[in-house]
Parts: structure tokens; C-alpha cells; sequence
């Protein structure tokens, strides 16, 4: 077999549809590039349309589908719609990735309750709704597919400084776990991805010269990661030829930050 073959076989997605919820933003956008470059017909889903038209550009460019549907993640009627309008276009749905987020620097005792409900609307309802409407669609399907929920290394440890979101992820991690659980029999495999630190936009809100210097000295590989090193993860958890037993699993990509102690 030639070393092509091979590997398109392994991490190819030729002839899948991928649907990735918070396609519009730096971390998502990147994996749904490297999802249509690996041959998935990719579905962008946020609020932002010129922000997914220089993404499906750029998917262009580079020989592959894309397009974009417009929905707030932590509406069900929204996703509903979204679901809907992929099998009436598409004709199917293989991978889904949950990774609409927001984040908020506010002390802890400051935080009010509406900003705690937004941040858990954004991180933890969208994820359970995605979960839910699609999670029914591929497990009805008899098909199965892939579910990649986004989710974080301070769903793991506990950082400061980022409270509510510290919690919504941790559940995003509970979540997932569960719903491996369940849907293992309908060969609907359910993973969370777990970024380190990536100058996301909503990380960006938390970052001040001294918390860098924090985190990169927590950070063995003493950097940041760049958005097109979360794809290959991304890869092996949505093909078939890689993923077909890896379910329930937290993948982290994060520098070695994890496994650092003291």
C-alpha cells in the first residue's frame, strides 16, 4: 500500500460531512480547514458570516467544501434548524464538534448571575443541546459518527481567575464522558479535545503580562500553541481509521503544561 493510501485511509474523511459549531473562530476555524483537507465536506456554524467566508476562502484555496449556517449554539431551535438544513444539503452528518466559548476574568466574588448564566449558556448548554440533537440524529442513524466536544485545560485543573469557565468545562468533560458511555452500542463515539494554552480570542480577555509569564513557565515546551497544531488531534478523533475505538477519552494538547508539578 502506498504511504497516500495509507494515510488517507488512517485520517481521511473523503465523502464525510463534518459540522463544526464555532467554525467562525481562530480554534474551530482551524480544525474545519484541516477536516476539508482531509477530504469532509465542513459545515461552519457561528454568528459571524465574514469571519466564515475567509475561512471557506481559504478552504477554497486549498481544493476543499465548505459552507457557512448561521445559529447561536445555545438555542435548540437553532440547532434544530442546523441539523435540518445539513441533511436537506448534504445528505449526512459523520463528525460534529461542539466548540462555541466565552470566557470572563472577573473575581470570584464579583461575578453576577447573569454573567455566570451567559458563560454556562455558551460552554455547557451549547454543548449539552449539540450533544442532544445530534447526538439523537447519529444514534437513530444506525451509522454512528464522531462528537468532538471542546474542551479545556482548566476543565482538568482549576485556574484562576476563570471561575465560571473553569466549571463549564469541567462539566463539558463530564458530559462527554457519560455520553460515551450511552452511546458506545450505536458506534457514536463521544471525546473531549483539550487545548492548553492557545491565544483563542476569549483567552485573550485573561491575559496580562505577568499570567504569561505564569503560564509559560508552567509550560515545559515554554510557548503557546498555534491553532493548526490542535487539527491533527481533531483528525484522530472525527476518521474512522484512526478513531474506531477511542471513545470517553480527554485528548490534551497542551505542551506538557498537565504534566508539570513543580
Amino acid at each position: 500500500m502506498k504511504t497516500e493510501t495509507y494515510l488517507a485511509n488512517l485520517f481521511g474523511l473523503t465523502g464525510k460531512v463534518a459540522v463544526v459549531i464555532g467554525g467562525t473562530g481562530e480554534l474551530c476555524g482551524a480544525i474545519a480547514q484541516g477536516f476539508a483537507a482531509a477530504g469532509a465536506e465542513v459545515v461552519l456554524v457561528g454568528r459571524n458570516p465574514e469571519k466564515a467566508q475567509v475561512r471557506i476562502k481559504a478552504i477554497e484555496e486549498i481544493g476543499g467544501k465548505a459552507w457557512f449556517h448561521a445559529a447561536e449554539a445555545p438555542s435548540k431551535a437553532d440547532l434544530e434548524g442546523l441539523l435540518a438544513a445539513v441533511l436537506a444539503r448534504s445528505g449526512r452528518v459523520d463528525v460534529v464538534v461542539n466548540g462555541a466559548g466565552t470566557n470572563s476574568p472577573t473575581p470570584f466574588l464579583d461575578i453576577k448571575e447573569d454573567e455566570f448564566e451567559r458563560i454556562l449558556d455558551v460552554n455547557l448548554k451549547s454543548v449539552f443541546l449539540g450533544c442532544q440533537v445530534f447526538g439523537r440524529h447519529l444514534t437513530e442513524s444506525g451509522k454512528g459518527g464522531s462528537i468532538i466536544n471542546l474542551g479545556s485545560m482548566s476543565g482538568i485543573v482549576p485556574l484562576s481567575r476563570v471561575f465560571t469557565y473553569s466549571a463549564s468545562k469541567a462539566a463539558v468533560h463530564n458530559l462527554s464522558k457519560n455520553l460515551a458511555r450511552e452511546w458506545a452500542p450505536h458506534k457514536v463515539r463521544v471525546n473531549t479535545l483539550v487545548p492548553g494554552f492557545f491565544p483563542a480570542e476569549q483567552n485573550r480577555k485573561v491575559l496580562n503580562p505577568d499570567r504569561v509569564k505564569s503560564i509559560l513557565g508552567h509550560t515545559p515546551m515554554g510557548r503557546f500553541g498555534s491553532a493548526a497544531e490542535l487539527v491533527g488531534a481533531a483528525l484522530l478523533l472525527a476518521a474512522e481509521g484512526s478513531g474506531s475505538f477511542i471513545t470517553g477519552t480527554e485528548l490534551v494538547v497542551d505542551g506538557g503544561y498537565n504534566s508539570m508539578s513543580i
